[in-house]
């Protein structure tokens, strides 16, 4: 396949799956390994990290405006009744640390598990399992709206988030960073609504929370596939051909285009359906990736 094609493919995937609750790691792995590219060659790791900041960077331009009213009423809020710690963005910084910290700390253990196929079907296939739960034990509340009493939702909007649902959203991300597969999408959905947030207001405050933790994370990996180590194989900027820099444009465009759709996309679906759909696909899907695991190892 030539890479122009094979990098507008990979780049779809990425954008589609980045911030849906389906895992693109795991999806960006099973490409891979289908399309038989080495994760030992250097280009193709930072290849993937740089697709991944092209999804991260329409996030910010999605939500300018919700970003640029937050700016303007930090730290009182809107209303008034908030401070540094409890203003939303207050409360993404706080939310992020607490995944940042373990998950820097687990680095090891997340190279382990990295690159396993039965570690990311099994993944796929209880987050689903958990999603689908979750989801269908607050559909009730849901549809019955605010104010309907002994309703399982206390939080109907970001705004109105407390400190300790931004610390235990962003403890449970730390299992997206240390299981791939589990999508970080994912974890952070259904611990807020297990923590009483609306399918809305929890989606919002997982976007909101990617930005940094994404943009940590693929900084990150892409200052080790650049200066190398002992567990990487580096590649210098000045070793890329133009036509190496074309593969990664094209990806880096791809994957910016098609997560904007599929955000501007997924917020109007979630308000509307739910979370069920992605469920169910993940469970789907989680079973085909552990049969086709079993099927390599045997």
């Amino acid at each position: 396949m030539h890479d122009y094609l094979l990098s507008l493919i990979l780049g779809i995937i990425e954008g589609l799956t980045e911030f849906l609750p389906v895992s693109s790691t795991a999806h960006l792995r099973i490409a891979e390994s289908l399309f038989h590219i080495s994760l030992t060659d250097g280009y193709w790791k930072m290849y993937t990290i740089v697709i991944q900041l092209g999804a991260i960077l329409c996030l910010p331009v999605y939500f300018r405006a919700r970003i640029a009213k937050f700016l303007s009423t930090f730290p009182q809020g809107e209303n008034g009744d908030r401070t540094a710690l409890t203003h939303p963005l207050g409360l993404t910084a706080i939310a992020f640390v607490v995944t940042a910290v373990p998950a820097f700390l687990l680095t090891k253990v997340i190279g382990k598990h990295l690159e396993s196929l039965s570690i990311m079907g099994y993944s796929l296939l209880i987050g689903g399992v958990v999603m689908w739960v979750v989801d269908a034990v607050n559909a009730r509340s849901e549809v019955s709206g605010p104010g309907t009493p002994n309703s399982r939702i206390h939080t109907w909007k970001m705004e109105a988030m407390s400190l300790t649902q931004a610390v235990w959203i962003g403890a449970c991300q730390i299992l997206s960073a240390v299981f791939p597969g589990t999508s970080r999408s994912m974890s952070t959905i259904a611990a807020g609504q297990l923590a009483g947030m609306s399918r809305a207001s929890a989606l919002e405050f997982s976007f909101f929370l990617s930005i940094p933790t994404m943009v940590a994370a693929t900084g990150y990996d892409l200052l080790k596939s650049l200066r190398g180590g002992k567990q990487v194989n580096p590649i210098g900027v000045s070793q890329i051909s133009p036509h190496g820099w074309a593969v990664l444009a094209i990806g880096f465009v791809v994957s910016y285009i098609v997560a904007y759709a599929a955000v501007a996309w997924f917020m109007a679906w979630v308000r509307k359906r739910g979370f069920t759909p992605f469920a169910i696909y993940r469970i789907v899907v989680g079973t085909l990736v552990l049969l086709f695991a079993a099927k390599i190892v045997s």
